[in-house]
Order: structure tokens, then sequence, then C-alpha cells
């Protein structure tokens, strides 16, 4: 039987800390439906227009669910996961692959598996509107960068 130990660094320990940090941005006014459906009609434009499926959830700043669109096809278990991404950005202040990258980075970034529903998956982004975080966008259907492409074109869709 063969035990293979990993080390890490203090340095290196301190990097995967570091990255997990979160932002100091404070949060506003909860996003309203408007601008929720705003975000969620140009995402799901881009999606169609990349012929993929996907779920897309916006939450509010209390991480409550504002609105909920599933294409067509897209398969069951993205509902929830689209949700908990969203979640999770507007939870954490921050993007969900940042949890993504601490967790691949192994060593003490597995840590992460550790806090309760969090999704480190990329594809959700808080929504960021006058330097406040007002909510949160979370889309799941394709690969994890499908999905962030999907999250990025509906942010666009803010400026």
């Amino acid at each position: 039987m063969f035990v293979t130990f990993f080390a890490f660094s203090q340095k290196e320990a301190e990097k995967t800390v570091v990255k997990a940090t979160a932002p100091v941005v404070a949060y506003g006014e909860p996003i309203a439906l408007e601008a929720a459906k705003k975000i969620a009609s140009a995402a799901e434009a881009f999606a169609i227009a990349s012929q993929w499926t996907v779920a897309i959830a916006i939450v509010d700043t209390g991480g409550n669910l504002v609105l909920f669109e599933k294409m067509e096809n897209t398969q069951i278990g993205s509902i929830e996961v689209a949700m908990g991404k969203a979640k999770t950005a507007n939870n954490f202040k921050r993007p969900t692959k940042a949890f993504e990258d601490v967790l691949a980075n192994g060593g003490v970034g597995l840590r992460v598996l550790a806090i309760p529903a969090v999704y480190p998956i990329e594809g959700g982004e808080p929504i960021v509107v006058n330097g406040k975080i007002i909510g949160a966008i979370g889309v799941s259907g394709m690969s994890a960068t499908q999905d962030e492409e999907v999250v990025k074109a509906g942010l666009a869709s803010l400026k």
C-alpha cells in the first residue's frame, strides 16, 4: 500500500487563501424585475445564437430568486445548478470561478468543500451596478466555460 503526501509551502497556502478572500464590495438595493428581465433576455439571446440550451437564474441581494428561465431541452439537473451558482456568487460576493480555481489548486483549497451550499463551478457572477452588488446571475446547461459566456452576454446588457 502506498500513501502519497502533498506538501505546500506557506507561501502557496497563503496565495490560495488570498484568492478566496471576499472582495470589498457593498450590497446595494436588490435587483428589480425589469433589470433581471433585461439581463436574462440578453443571456438567452446569446445562448440561442450559440445553439446552447441553458437554465438562467437571477437572485437578489438576499439570494432570493427573482427570475428563472429554462430553455427547452435543457437538462433538468441544470435547474438547481443555475440557482446554486447565482446564490453562491451573490452570497460570497465573487464569481463562482474563484471557488473553482481555489479548489483546483488542492491543498488548503479543498476546504471549499466544507462550505455549505457553495457551487464551485464557473458560470455564476455578481451583478454590480454603480459599484454595488444588486444580485447575481447563474447559468447552467453547457460546459462551465460556455455557461460563463452566457453570463457575460447577460451582464453586457447593463452597459
